[in-house]
């Protein structure tokens, strides 16, 4: 599986595995969505993307079915979450 790392932007990172051709895209706001069927050529294009959420919205949103992510609704990363922070009450 590839992952690239987004330091700006609404998506944070990006997972793909060529094997099955998914792709998972982790959001700021901790969603993740994941898409099926999505050729590898895609992939590299949203990593090289000026704006990879336009990229998105323009080549993969509408264009590819969505399936069910790898991962939780958090990116993977380390990244703190308030209830982390401040514990969950």
């Amino acid at each position: 599986m590839t992952t690239k790392v987004f330091t700006g932007g609404r998506i944070r990172q990006a997972e793909y595995d060529s094997a099955s051709r998914q792709l998972d895209l982790h959001w700021e706001n901790g969603s993740v969505l994941a898409y099926k069927h999505v050729p590898e050529e895609v992939f590299r294009r949203l990593c090289s993307a000026p704006n990879p959420a336009t990229y998105w919205e323009d080549r993969i949103a509408e264009e590819y079915p969505k399936g069910t992510p790898r991962s939780g609704g958090k990116p993977s990363g380390g990244g703190k979450t308030l209830g982390d922070l401040f514990g969950d009450e």
